[in-house]
């Protein structure tokens, strides 16, 4: 059921999208069509974060539907990109996904691990294509699916642990932010490069960090996000 909700959200995301840009309506029907689409997650793929275990077991409760909604539809608009015309930028949710894959193989979670495989493999087509081509350009819609598909993943690995909150936040958020950060000072492809790399860097992190360090790693890179979110440049929700 879950495959299915995640289809219909991915649908309803591109629509609101496309019609948004063809009747060139406010941006606020576009975040309607986010929450819609959240919402099918959660009530038709019964998907959502009921609870936090952090050394102690903690039930959300009530702000159980209001904490996974926020969730969803922030981490959805972390690629926020109008248009840009070099694909090389898909390569920070693709390493993101790969990390998706990675994680949800060693803990076991086979929704994770396909879902992810196959985002892998289609924005890895849609980078080739670019690169042959030369006629691909990323736009809000495509990003704005990606950053779906990831948030509801997110969700997925974080039913299991919290720590793996720390998947989106280190190998895209904090990318996506330095790549934003730096683009001004380099040419595109190296300021790609560098964020790219640090996702990387990260990634592979999470793989030989204890899950007790890692904890503290998540709740400093949150904290510093969520004062960056004060700066237009570098908002993400």
């Amino acid at each position: 059921m879950l495959y299915s909700a995640l289809l219909i959200g991915i649908v309803s995301i591109v629509i609101t999208d496309k019609l948004t840009q063809a009747f060139k309506l406010s941006s606020i029907w576009g975040m309607i069509g986010q929450i819609c689409a959240s919402l099918v997650i959660i009530m038709v793929g019964k998907l959502e974060v009921s609870h936090i275990y952090l050394g102690n077991h903690f039930e959300l409760g009530y702000l159980t539907i209001p904490f996974t909604l926020l969730f969803l539809v922030g981490f959805t608009n972390v690629m926020n990109i109008e248009k840009a015309y070099n694909p090389s930028i898909l390569l920070l949710p693709f390493v993101s996904l790969v990390c998706f894959s990675m994680a949800a193989f060693v803990i076991g979670h086979p929704f994770v691990l396909t879902t992810g495989i196959c985002a892998s493999l289609t924005i890895m087509f849609i980078m080739l294509y670019g690169y042959f081509s030369g006629k691909a350009f990323v736009g809000r819609t495509l990003t704005t699916s990606i950053g779906f598909i990831i948030a509801v993943l997110s969700i997925s690995l974080i039913e299991t642990s919290i720590v793996t909150i720390y998947i989106p936040l280190f190998t895209l958020a904090l990318p996506f932010t330095l790549y934003y950060f730096i683009k001004d000072k380099f040419t595109n492809i190296q300021s790609i490069t560098v964020s790219t790399l640090t996702a990387i860097l990260f990634s592979v992190l999470m793989f030989v960090v204890p899950f007790n360090i890692m904890w503290y790693l998540v709740v400093g890179l949150t904290i510093i996000l969520v004062i960056m979110q004060s700066s237009r440049k570098y908002r993400f929700i």
